[in-house]
């Protein structure tokens, strides 16, 4: 952000400080004289594990053969929460009985902040929707391999097996 929404004059970096404590520096208008902190999406993204946590649904999405996670943004006035279950209602028609927060990780490429869940699904009976191209149930060490590579998907995937197993153990 180079230049203020709401009047147009250029920004400057400015050190910000609350209570205190330095937020560092942000984008400040001269003109306005307010920080003009970076605006950025939000989404959800979900590991969905069967109820015993046998197997992980990875899907297809826009033509795409990669295997990747239920995903979506979080709609305005929305939480994390009711943007996970919409979303997963949404796309696999899956009722969730337990999600847990796993990691979150900002993504450049659509300036978006997305927030991944661990999710016990009620069952395995999904059914696709017209946002979805295709979907199966892996057995955890196989959805490990066939997960898409080098995304932020293989990222959650892993470190969500990592936690259940711990707790599973």
């Amino acid at each position: 952000m180079k230049y203020c929404s709401e009047c147009g004059a250029e920004l400057i970096e400015k050190e910000c400080i609350n209570f205190g404590i330095s937020d560092g520096f942000i984008p400040y208008c001269p003109t306005c004289g307010e920080f003009r902190f970076p605006k950025y999406n939000v989404a959800v993204s979900a590991v969905i594990f069967n109820p015993d946590y046998s197997k992980i649904l990875l899907i297809h999405q826009y033509g795409r053969p990669r295997n990747i996670l239920v995903a979506g943004y979080v709609n305005k006035g929305e939480n994390l929460s009711s943007a996970l279950i919409r979303e997963i209602k949404e796309e696999v028609n899956l009722g969730v009985k337990f999600y847990e927060f796993n990691e979150s990780e900002y993504y450049d490429g659509s300036n978006t902040l997305i927030c991944n869940f661990i999710v016990q699904a009620e069952n395995e009976k999904f059914s696709l929707s017209q946002e979805v191209d295709g979907a199966e149930w892996f057995d955890v060490s196989i959805a490990k391999k066939v997960i898409y590579k080098g995304g932020l998907a293989e990222k959650f995937l892993n470190l969500a097996i990592l936690k259940v197993s711990k707790v599973m153990l």
